[in-house]
């Protein structure tokens, strides 16, 4: 009965910050980009009239036709305005939420900061979409009230459909405003909410794109169509890590990454550094599916980078070695064998297996070691890259592999041994590290 009376107390508890404020307009700006128009469709689903902005009107009306198109639903023609930034400021004026999601670049957001703050009310949130830019630094120098009203609302691309958020206080937000947005998220948006800190990359973008870089730059040793058959949803992922760097564009991946290595130091700083190969062929266009040009391109059949000389081959000419592991997992997860597969895995032979297990068992290490600095416990790490990344999460992997085991990996591989598996490892834990009832876990493991 305790425990009844306790929810009913918690979930009253989160209606009374629900109603502490209304949401009753959203401006967005940035409405002609995929995070833009993306992201304002889930404020029309609450049925929150929302205007779209862009450099141009007509921008800001191809942002709507696009986003009618993207989520398929009547509620972005009924709730949405457009109109150029000339009207900033009068529709700024009114409203509850300006959402900005304008380009990745600092000084560019800054511009468009000034403005709101000159022109919102004086209780109107303002949250930006940045992928990991300083909080801090973006709310320095403006208004108290701006300040205490402003946050990281870091949406995942494609918003409609990947549900993991996070959620990032300024130095000085005011810790009501978090909470408010946190409920109203959950409960109007449909978002699972992950607070973060307020560190380069936040968590998402700092584990995933750990990874994501390290294998673009064995991409400039091996062929991507072997690393990415080799990292492949098999190892817990939906989508293989080139691929996914080709759908994020590699403008993006450079500007988060660059971020990443000139803000932080930390045991595995050298993964973060975007190969020299990728930095070269951006400057000649190379920008992934955006362009058309990334590690693989479409043509009558697929066709695999070189990532040395920017030239293609057709994956049909490419020797791959014999993989058989790869396929025998695959098989043991299509029926919900996952233990004995992610045990296959470890005992793999091969020195492609041995690299698979050098960046899964990185993942792992890189994620745990981030506990304390990018959120307070692994818990958060763990949904945003299972609900962000759709990945599995670092202690997912380790619930499925099993703690000694993946303590002995880790030393074998010559990885940093987190502090939070030693002190579990020498108490003797067995309770699992993942254990959230939104979150089916065997769905990331991917028979393929």
């Amino acid at each position: 009965m305790a425990t009844a009376t306790t929810e009913a107390a918690s979930a009253a508890g989160l209606e009374d910050i629900l109603r502490s404020r209304k949401i009753r307009k959203v401006v967005v700006l940035g409405a002609n980009g995929t995070m833009g128009y993306q992201s304002g469709a889930l404020f029309t689903w609450a049925g929150i009239d929302t205007v779209f902005l862009a450099r141009t009107a007509e921008k800001a009306a191809s942002g709507l036709a696009a986003a009618q198109k993207a989520v398929r639903s009547t509620t972005v023609a009924d709730h949405v305005r457009t109109d150029g930034y000339d009207a900033l400021e009068a529709e700024c004026a009114d409203a509850d939420l300006v959402f900005e999601a304008v380009a990745e670049d600092f000084n560019l957001k800054n511009e468009f900061l000034e403005r709101i703050d000159k022109s919102r009310r004086e209780d109107a949130i303002v949250a930006t979409v940045s992928s990991g830019l300083s909080i801090a630094g973006l709310a320095a120098g403006r208004s108290a009230s701006f300040q205490k009203h402003f946050c990281g609302l870091h949406f995942f691309n494609p918003p409609a459909v990947i549900v993991g958020t996070e959620l990032i206080a300024g130095e000085h937000t005011d810790p009501e405003v978090i909470d408010f947005l946190d409920v109203f998220c959950t409960k109007q948006l449909g978002r699972v909410m992950i607070r973060t800190h307020d560190t380069p990359g936040f968590a998402g973008n700092r584990i995933g794109f750990k990874v994501l870089n390290e294998v673009a730059q064995l991409a400039e040793q091996h062929s991507p169509l072997l690393l990415d058959k080799l990292i492949g949803p098999y190892t817990g992922r939906a989508m293989s890590p080139l691929a996914t760097i080709d759908l994020v564009g590699w403008d993006v991946h450079k500007a988060i990454v660059d971020n990443i290595c000139e803000k932080t130091t930390d045991e595995a700083i050298g993964t973060q550094k975007l190969p020299d190969s990728m930095r070269h062929l951006i400057d000649q266009g190379f920008l992934g599916r955006k362009s058309g040009q990334g590690f693989f391109k479409k043509d009558t059949e697929l066709l695999v980078l070189n990532p040395n000389d920017g030239s293609y081959t057709p994956a049909s000419q490419i020797a791959l070695p014999d993989m058989p592991f790869i396929s025998e997992i695959a098989a043991l997860h299509n029926v919900g064998a996952y233990r004995e597969a992610m045990a296959k895995f470890v005992a793999a032979p091969g020195d492609e297996a041995q690299l698979a297990r050098e960046v899964i068992f990185g993942y792992i290490s890189y994620g745990f070691c981030r506990v304390g600095e990018v959120t307070d416990s692994i818990e958060g790490i763990d949904l945003i890259m299972g609900c962000g990344f759709n990945w599995a999460p670092p202690g997912v992997l380790v619930d499925t592999i099993g703690l000694a085991t993946t303590v002995e990996q880790l030393e074998k591989c010559g990885l940093k041994v987190p502090s939070v598996l030693e002190d579990a490892l020498k108490a003797g834990r067995t309770k699992p590290f993942f254990a959230d009832s939104r979150v089916n876990t065997g769905k990331f493991f991917v028979g393929r």
